[in-house]
């Protein structure tokens, strides 16, 4: 949240010298004309935080919250400034004072060099160059890119700060991360959303032939959460948010602050937009014409956080569709949908569990590939490094009939192929025999392994790695990894699980995407075996090995 407030001893500084590549910023001066891209600040996790501002011709630009670091820095972070360049702007910060002789402007970020190959870096899965990720935001595909936007902190390790961050990608495996699309303003910060593409102009933003990309997300301050717009007239590049927000301000209604995190999508049946909305004790639909002007029109219960909704053929039945209505903890319903209110047909169920928390599903795929795909963040922290959280692998929702009923199946894309290539499959293996085919993993860092275990007693079995159990099969129980599983065949004795380890996480997929769940690498340090088989006399009926590329090269 951008806050105008009463300085301490304020310290401005201005370009001093060109120094091994970079101009040092000195305290003595007041302002600093822009030359370079980045902007490059020290960060301390033992130093308190205080306020940084940046000011250009008086007016505020940017506020932010950071632990500057007086002494020798954690890590750095960046100010990308390409925005800036030429202008002169003024910096205050009411913090420790000590550690603004060290910010240096540069066209490079300190430690690029390193960057995507820090050893706790995951190779396959998203992650932000600096700072704090949680909630996708946004997810759209327009004219050949995927966008994901992030709730993002640019300027340290831990929650705060909250933008939204950007990064793009052809195939949902390659991301290049661009400049922060929503920053925080004098209303507050930038909270959760989606965004649509206003074919129709019926917002008015479009400029001749280029309709605009439209956000919608939460505004956050300490009184209320109200929901808000923006619109982009270049692939998201930048952003004008609209100058008469809020669009919904529905605290007085709920007697409540928790109102957010807005998705909007085209109904098409009815030509109108809708709104999910979660407000209180579940989610809220809203409709409207034009984008600016939304109607309350129904609420459901029992929902919290991160709402979609979307429709789905059943079996792959086109003519056969139920809507999923989905909250933040991965939960879901399946019902019907007329525009206006959700009637669930039944639930809740769930098809994923784990590190996975608000995933969101993109919007705008092309008529040729209908897939609903989804990404989730990964409640996942990385050890040593200066960024925190990650994107799961996107995956591909699905609605299947199963012995229990219409149900959700997911499984990565089939983008992430390109990655994986083959060490050796092989079928109906001891145990012993599958642990000595094990070892022809080059690295227990990134790989994938496919497997079928058949049991031969009604006990457990599975697979571990450096100690932890990444697969745990309780067949008595009906547990996988300690949650409820019931297969298909329910007398089943056997387990099939396609599993993607990379540095710092591990995702893993059963039955062909009929349950799936993810999780932290935690190793045990006293373990003697690297991967491991374990189970009662059991028989690995199939084994795949890939040796996992980097998605960074």
């Amino acid at each position: 949240m951008t806050i105008d407030i009463p300085m301490k001893p304020t310290f401005r500084f201005v370009a001093l010298a060109l120094l091994l590549g970079s101009h040092l910023l000195s305290a003595q001066d007041h302002s600093i004309k822009i030359t370079k891209r980045y902007l490059n600040l020290p960060v301390s996790q033992a130093e308190n935080r205080g306020t940084m501002q940046f000011r250009v011709n008086g007016k505020l630009e940017r506020s932010f919250k950071i632990r500057l670091a007086s002494g020798n820095p954690d890590y750095w972070v960046f100010c990308d400034m390409g925005a800036l360049q030429g202008q002169t702007i003024t910096i205050s910060y009411d913090g420790k004072a000590d550690g603004l002789p060290k910010i240096s402007q540069d066209d490079h970020i300190v430690g690029e060099d390193s960057m995507y190959h820090e050893r706790n870096r995951p190779q396959y899965h998203f992650t932000t160059r600096r700072g704090w990720i949680n909630d996708p935001n946004g997810l759209i595909f327009y004219e050949g890119e995927y966008h994901l936007f992030y709730q993002h902190n640019p300027y340290e390790r831990e929650w705060e700060n909250m933008s939204w961050g950007h990064a793009v990608s052809k195939d949902m495996v390659h991301w290049q991360e661009l400049p922060t699309a929503l920053s925080p303003d004098s209303m507050g910060t930038m909270f959760s959303g989606s965004t649509v593409i206003d074919y129709e102009n019926t917002a008015g933003f479009n400029k001749g032939n280029t309709p605009a990309m439209v956000a919608f997300f939460t505004v956050d301050n300490p009184e209320k959460q109200v929901q808000c717009m923006a619109y982009s007239l270049d692939k998201g590049r930048t952003w004008t948010k609209y100058s008469k927000n809020p669009l919904i301000d529905s605290k007085a209604k709920w007697n409540s602050k928790d109102t957010r995190d807005p998705r909007v999508f085209w109904y098409k049946p009815s030509k109108h937009w809708v709104m999910v909305l979660n407000e209180r004790d579940g989610h809220s639909v809203y409709t409207s014409g034009n984008l600016k002007d939304w109607q309350f029109q129904s609420h459901l219960t029992g929902f919290w956080e991160c709402p979609d909704l979307f429709e789905l053929p059943v079996d792959g039945n086109k003519s056969k569709t139920k809507w999923v209505m989905y909250g933040a903890s991965a939960s879901y319903m399946i019902g019907s949908f007329d525009g206006k209110t959700f009637k669930p047909e039944s639930g809740k169920h769930y098809y994923t569990t784990g590190s996975i928390y608000a995933a969101q599903t993109f919007t705008n795929m092309p008529e040729t590939d209908p897939r609903r795909i989804q990404i989730g963040w990964g409640r996942v922290s990385h050890a040593g490094m200066p960024f925190n959280g990650m994107m799961l692998l996107p995956t591909e929702l699905q609605l299947r009939t199963t012995k229990d009923g219409i149900r959700l199946t997911s499984r990565p894309v089939k983008e992430m192929e390109q990655l994986f290539s083959s060490i050796g499959k092989w079928s109906s293996l001891t145990e012993a025999e599958a642990n000595a085919k094990l070892q022809s993993l080059p690295s227990p860092d990134q790989f994938r392994i496919k497997a079928t275990i058949k049991l031969s007693h009604a006990t457990s079995a599975g697979l571990s790695l450096f100690g932890q159990r990444i697969l745990d099969y309780d067949m008595n129980s009906n547990l996988i990894n300690g949650v409820f599983y019931s297969p298909e065949d329910m007398t089943s004795m056997e387990i099939t699980a396609d599993i993607y380890v990379d540095r710092t996480t591990v995702e893993v997929f059963i039955d062909h995407g009929a349950y799936s769940y993810s999780l932290q690498r935690k190793p045990d340090a006293q373990a003697k075996e690297t991967l491991n088989f374990w189970g009662n006399r059991i028989e690995v009926k199939n084994l795949e090995i890939y040796n996992a590329e980097s998605a960074w090269k």
